[in-house]
């Protein structure tokens, strides 16, 4: 896998050797400390020769400056002083890390004439780089050719990059980062199980990695088939009947508030590869569908998140984890199936099986748990992506606060929703003449009308669902992410947490 940058905070100082970053304000301005990076005033000589002016994420790159020994002095453009938030910062860094090449030993300065950066803003400039440095590459046997005959060395393994970062407050840019460097690994993990091939992660080895959360204090319960059969649990199992790989919900929790404090709940949808069954899909693209559990891995991801930062609160994680494929066993359209709660279903389509498997989901966390709200995610529609494409999710929920928190958690980690609408006129869409409802609407407001037959599942519990589809996978590469998977989420509901939840 990709070899994880290390990273430590110091104080000003002109590096000696490795590859350096300066950062330039818009008018091509440097502070004190990056100016004693480059006595030679190199880069000054080449600002105008690149036409740089100091624009967000611009660079220009020096290579063995002249009156240094220096391996190669990089400017990077900070934009606007009065935009450099953490968000800025969390990109500036993806930026750096996205130009280190081979550098092993590298320094960034964080000096901006007219800005003060922070120990958390340090903190966030690390996180970006953490999260740019990611890339999914465990199943690579080779290395690159041209990257042997560079090295001269074949068949060594790299070696990761210390990253050195020149700060005003080191004490204060490593204590925060504690938290952060936490919140990425929880991101990280997310990626990864999105990324993972379906043939190597089905629902029991997907449950295998949420008990690893063990280890970090998170108590683990792994229910079968056997156990979700004696519950009830009958719309999650249908989907899971044509696979001879068994079904799995893997429920999650950490303890950190007081202990008869209501926990918080979070549901993902796990979908570990979706033929869409019966109603089957198109084979152009299906391979895409090892990534329908992104809900899941979010939740995963979210839980180690909390539980590694030692989180001031009492979190419940629940996932519902099958695959759905085609055999003679399989479920077919028309079908009708008895939920958790009572409900009956008619499937009249089994490519809409993520919301199945949410129902019991929901029904069991709350009806268990009793927490104070439930947030479920997962990638559910291609509706939604017509909607809003691959730059924010969709939001629906059944309380104007919970939905207010998740739009403001949203904007701060730039993990953007967008509230959509929910409402009677949709929700007898799915009225059925021959059970309770039926899991299909019609063909317009699909993803109003996935959102509409969730929300029959969670009572008068505050609930808000996250539809995913257009941001946990595939989306576009920026500044923090080149992986297919994203993470999106993590950090999301780690603010939300933070913001309104903990102690």
């Amino acid at each position: 896998m990709t070899l994880k940058p290390s990273i430590t905070f110091a104080k000003f100082a002109a590096p000696k050797k490795g590859s350096v970053f300066v950062l330039a304000a818009d008018d091509g301005g440097l502070g004190e400390a990056a100016k004693a990076c480059d006595p030679a005033k190199t880069l000054q000589r080449a600002f105008p020769v690149a036409d740089f002016s100091g624009k967000f994420a611009s660079l220009v790159e020096v290579l063995a400056p002249e009156g240094a020994s220096l391996d190669r002095l990089v400017a990077v453009g900070a934009g606007k002083v009065s935009g450099l938030d953490d968000h800025a910062l969390l990109k500036l860094g993806g930026t750096v890390a996205g130009s280190l090449r081979k550098a092993t030993e590298v320094a960034v300065v964080l000096d901006v004439p007219g800005a003060a950066i922070g120990g958390g803003q340090a903190a966030s400039f690390a996180a970006g780089i953490l999260l740019r440095a990611y890339a999914f590459d465990k199943y690579k046997t080779k290395k690159d050719k041209d990257d042997d005959q560079r090295d001269g060395k074949k068949n060594e393994p790299k070696k990761p990059a210390k990253v050195t970062i020149h700060t005003a407050d080191p004490a204060a840019a490593k204590k925060a980062f504690a938290d952060e460097a936490a919140v990425i690994d929880g991101v990280l993990l997310a990626r990864d199980l999105v990324n993972e091939p379906a043939n190597a992660l089905g629902p029991v080895e997907f449950a295998a990695r949420a008990s690893e959360l063990e280890a970090i204090g998170v108590k683990v319960e792994i229910l079968t088939e056997k156990e979700m059969k004696k519950l009830g649990m009958g719309s999650l199992l249908g989907v899971a009947q044509g696979s001879p790989r068994g079904a799995r919900m893997a429920v999650m929790q950490w303890n950190g508030g007081k202990a008869k404090d209501s926990p918080v709940a979070f549901v993902g949808k796990g979908v570990t590869f979706d033929t869409g069954g019966n109603s089957m899909k198109p084979a152009s693209g299906m391979e895409d569908m090892k990534g329908d559990m992104g809900g899941a891995a979010a939740v995963t991801g979210l839980m180690h998140a909390l539980a590694a930062r030692k989180a001031k609160a009492n979190i419940v994680g629940v996932i519902g984890l099958v695959e759905n494929a085609v055999d003679g066993h399989a479920q077919r359209p028309g079908d009708i199936v008895t939920s958790m709660s009572g409900q009956t279903i008619e499937v009249l389509n089994t490519d809409a099986e993520g919301r199945l498997v949410l129902a019991d989901a929901l029904w069991y966390c709350n009806d268990r748990f009793k927490p104070k709200f439930m947030v479920n995610l997962a990638t559910l529609t291609g509706a939604i992506m017509v909607a809003l494409g691959q730059h924010y999710a969709g939001l629906f929920s059944n309380n104007d606060e919970l939905a207010d928190r998740l739009t403001s958690a949203g904007q701060a980690t730039q993990e953007r929703l967008w509230r959509m609408p929910l409402g009677a006129e949709y929700d007898k869409l799915i009225d059925s003449k021959n059970a309770d409802m039926k899991n299909i609407g019609g063909r317009y407001g699909g993803a109003i009308i996935a959102a509409q037959f969730l929300q029959r599942f969670v009572k008068e519990t505050p609930w808000a669902h996250l539809d995913i589809a257009g941001t946990a996978m595939g989306s576009p590469p920026n500044e923090i992410n080149q992986s297919w998977g994203s993470g999106f989420g993590v950090r999301l509901l780690d603010r939300l947490v933070r913001d309104h939840y903990e102690q």
